[in-house]
């Protein structure tokens, strides 16, 4: 973990409301795992006081991508960055995703802003490991398919793709998995992951999900950020024991 001043590379309107903003960071990036995280101090100044939480999206070489929508003043401050400014960064934080066992199906399931951590992991899998990327969002303006492969795509109005859930069209797509051999890495609202942690529990299916959470420090100084056990001993700090936990591990 390092704090980092870096310069802002570009800083792209994607989507409606969706941004890609890529900062040179070689310290943090040469350290960076998919599923890791980088709180972002959005001003020069003390306000807003608290660095905002965002996933790492991708590393290429000494640049970090990051994507955000605007929800506040702080990300909206973060959409005016223009090339060459400075923004202070603290990362990599948390835990990322065990990408190294031998599989031979991924299967990314991303509900709206949970597509961010996965261009990164599916960039460092072996390139034997076949990638099936489900996105799902509640319409067409709120699907990001930025640096996904092989992709299926449910809206909740119809606007796109399958009309339903991510986890409907998951499920209509089930033949495509070898079974033996598929791991779920999600990332989305904790309804979709509560869903998708169901869904792997019935069909026997090894799942690593990427919980939201308010983190304010990032590092599990201010315990703000718990999330419970599943054996119902206390709870981790999703920050420091996450994002990233195994769907058994955890009760949401």
């Amino acid at each position: 973990m390092v704090i980092e001043t870096g310069s802002v590379i570009s800083n792209i309107k994607f989507a409606s409301n969706v941004y890609l903003l890529t900062v040179e960071l070689p310290q943090i990036a040469s350290i960076a795992e998919p599923g890791q995280f980088c709180n972002i101090k959005v001003s020069g100044n003390s306000y807003p006081l608290l660095r905002r939480p965002f996933s790492i999206a991708d590393v290429n070489g000494t640049h970090i991508t990051f994507i955000f929508n605007i929800v506040g003043e702080g990300t909206e401050i973060l959409s005016l960055k223009k090339m060459g400014n400075r923004i202070n960064i603290l990362g990599p934080l948390g835990q990322g995703f065990n990408y190294s066992l031998k599989i031979e199906t991924a299967v990314v399931i991303a509900g709206g802003l949970g597509a961010a951590p996965f261009p990164f992991l599916i960039k460092v899998f072996n390139p034997k490991v076949e990638v099936l990327s489900f996105i799902g969002g509640r319409t067409e303006n709120d699907l990001i398919t930025f640096g996904m492969k092989n992709i299926f795509l449910s809206t909740d109005d119809g606007s796109a793709g399958l009309k339903g859930t991510v986890l409907d069209l998951v499920a209509q797509n089930q033949n495509l998995f070898h079974t033996n051999n598929t791991k779920i890495f999600a990332c989305g609202p904790t309804p979709m992951l509560r869903a998708v942690k169901n869904y792997a529990d019935k069909n026997k299916i090894d799942c690593e999900l990427s919980v939201e959470n308010v983190m304010a420090c990032g590092f599990g100084v201010c315990q703000g950020c718990p999330i419970k056990k599943s054996n119902g001993d206390g709870y981790y700090l999703v920050c420091k024991d996450g994002p990233v936990f195994n769907a058994l591990d955890i009760a949401i």
